[in-house]
């Protein structure tokens, strides 16, 4: 059954990422009557903006298939208005429940922004705009007093939730409606756990400002 609510899709993705990290994944709905079943339509119940990294396969990291998750990724999940419409695409015309911002531990895009902020020498071409769109994640670490590279990424993951809300009233409408939550996740490239780093239930008021995100402990989405 396809999940319909935010909580029901949240628990889909904890007990796929459970199966992946132990090592039993269960690969459902890869099978051909599967693909033929979803050629006319679809239904996913979560969409996941992620990181573009090579090794942030959504459907792997969640044991998921086709028709699962709509995925939107970006260089440190970056969010522009093609980024934007996609997720409103989701949320509004196939009624996806749950918005995922997943990124994970030594992201490059990161890194790439605080060398560049600490050089003073900007990347050319257009990296220059992902750095760009990554400095207010590392001026509010700085402001936080956090360093390590890790927690950096859990604030900017926490930023790019807040980003969300803040520039699609789309999405914050739905998320106030009850009809939509949103959640951030930090993936662990060694171990495959991911973990829940900020938090927006559905029915939230409206897209809340900066403090009243929820930034969750670090917890695994199986733990």
């Amino acid at each position: 059954m396809t999940p319909t609510t935010p909580e029901q899709a949240l628990a889909e993705l904890h007990a796929g990422n459970q199966r992946f990290v132990t090592g039993v994944p269960r690969h459902p709905n890869q099978d051909a009557g599967h693909r033929a079943a979803v050629a006319d339509g679809q239904h996913p119940f979560a969409v996941v903006v992620g990181c573009s990294d090579s090794r942030l396969a959504a459907e792997i990291i969640f044991d998921r298939g086709l028709g699962d998750l709509f995925v939107v990724r970006t260089a440190g999940h970056t969010t522009g208005p093609e980024v934007l419409g996609s997720v409103e695409y989701a949320v509004t015309v196939l009624g996806t429940p749950l918005v995922l911002v997943l990124g994970h531990d030594s992201c490059g895009a990161v890194q790439a922004a605080r060398e560049a902020v600490t050089t003073g020498r900007a990347p050319g071409g257009h990296l220059g705009a992902l750095v760009d769109a990554v400095v207010p994640s590392l001026r509010r670490a700085a402001a936080e007093g956090v360093e390590e590279i890790n927690g950096i990424v859990d604030i900017h993951i926490a930023q790019t939730v807040e980003a969300l809300l803040a520039n699609s009233s789309v999405l914050a409408a739905a998320v106030a409606a009850g009809r939509c939550a949103v959640v951030g996740m930090s993936y662990r490239l060694s171990a495959g756990e991911a973990r829940t780093v900020a938090t927006v239930p559905a029915g939230a008021a409206a897209a809340p400002p900066p403090a009243q995100v929820e930034r969750a402990a670090p917890t695994t989405v199986g733990g």
